[in-house]
């Protein structure tokens, strides 16, 4: 593991295990979406403090801002990723994703070129074998 691995762990990107217990319609102020229920995987990054990014998605009581803040109305968060990295790679992160699973189009990708960055998982273990090789190939070569 390199040297400086740990040295800046306040930034970095996130991926948030959601589990959504029914079929439904999720809609924010501009969108819609018609998720089946099961297990998604949502890919966001934090470049100034990736803790207090995810302490907020865990919260219930707050105020609705990002699309993923009117999944987690509806669904519960399993697990969370933390990958911390001194570079964006948000969308490197949700591209490759984009090799193994179904990008929920136009979800939480506003400002960056991807089709999602929510995707539907077929089972837990899966996204964890996918994301030790990113974090294998991608960030821990940084």
């Amino acid at each position: 593991m390199p040297r400086n691995y740990f040295k800046n762990m306040s930034k970095g990107a996130y991926i948030l295990l959601i589990n959504l217990p029914t079929d439904c319609l999720i809609k924010s102020k501009a969108s819609s979406w018609q998720l089946s229920r099961g297990f998604y995987a949502y890919v966001g990054s934090a470049m100034n403090n990736l803790e207090k990014r995810v302490e907020r998605h865990l919260r219930k009581d707050k105020k609705k801002h990002w699309h993923i803040d009117y999944l987690l109305e509806k669904a519960d968060i399993f697990l969370v990723l933390m990958i911390p990295s001194s570079h964006r790679i948000e969308e490197m992160l949700s591209h490759h994703l984009e090799k193994f699973f179904k990008p929920i189009k136009n979800f939480g990708s506003t400002d960056i070129d991807t089709t999602g960055n929510l995707f539907f998982i077929p089972s837990p273990e899966q996204l964890l074998n996918i994301i030790q090789s990113f974090i294998r190939n991608f960030v821990l070569s940084e």
